[in-house]
């Protein structure tokens, strides 16, 4: 089994279970005990887990997101197509919102060399655009989140609320046709939807497994979204349903 996919296996039984015991994942990983330690020793730096004598416990909440370094290898290859799709959706000389996440990290980098007013809600990705010459790059003010690296706070929403662009490039924690789009923290939710609020168009970016999420804080109902672009996992019946209500919809 692959490094990436180990620790993910891991991270779930943990999440289930709340806690680990080495030679237990060993054997279920048929890999050694050595292996397994240093894994959970990569996921207790994270904050994934806590590490005991002969195993690990869930440092989680109930209903928190995983850390932005172990969602960032989640589906890698889904967030790479999705994000070549939404680019191929902007055209040159728009002025554009990318929300925060890794998904929305994965926009940024597909953005590269397109003639575009880019205003991203994330440190890492501010500083992806700050090497490219044919990018306007604006940053909104505010405070940060530790760990995430996403802009947050009145200061941020005040200052996307002062502007008007073409598009907004949504992520989100979770969606459904009942439950809307929603998101694990609050200030983050505020922003997205002052980034909602100023923009013509609304992109809503989302893996296939987000469509069996919900968390706390609504950002806005589905029918606010303009476009959704997901991967071949989302569920048949939600891409209906959103089709159903006109949403343009791209699977990758």
């Amino acid at each position: 089994m692959e490094r990436a996919d180990r620790r993910r296996d891991i991270v779930e039984r943990i999440r289930r279970e709340g806690r680990v015991v080495v030679a237990e994942l060993a054997e279920h990983l048929e890999t050694s005990e050595v292996t397994v330690r240093r894994d959970l020793d990569v996921l207790a730096e994270s904050g994934v887990l806590l590490r005991v004598r002969g195993g690990a416990v869930s440092q989680l909440k109930r209903g928190e997101e995983l850390p932005f370094s172990m969602r960032e290898i989640d589906g890698a290859d889904a967030k790479v197509r999705i994000a070549e799709a939404v680019a191929s959706l902007l055209r040159d000389g728009e002025a554009v919102v990318v929300d925060s996440g890794t998904t929305g990290l994965a926009v940024d980098r597909a953005l590269a060399g397109r003639r575009l007013t880019v205003m991203p809600l994330s440190l890492q990705a501010a500083t992806v655009l700050s090497g490219e010459a044919s990018i306007a790059l604006l940053l909104p003010g505010g405070s940060t989140r530790f760990g995430e690296g996403s802009l947050v706070g009145p200061l941020t929403e005040a200052n996307i609320a002062s502007l008007r662009f073409d598009t907004t490039v949504l992520t989100c924690c979770g969606v459904s046709v009942a439950g809307g789009v929603t998101a694990h923290d609050l200030q983050d939710a505020a922003v997205k939807r002052a980034a909602v609020r100023s923009a013509t168009r609304t992109v809503l970016v989302a893996e296939g497994a987000k469509f069996a999420r919900t968390a706390l804080a609504v950002v806005c109902a589905v029918d606010q979204v303009d476009v959704v672009v997901t991967d071949l996992d989302a569920p048949e019946d939600a891409v209906s349903a959103l089709q159903g209500m006109g949403i343009e919809v791209h699977c990758v």
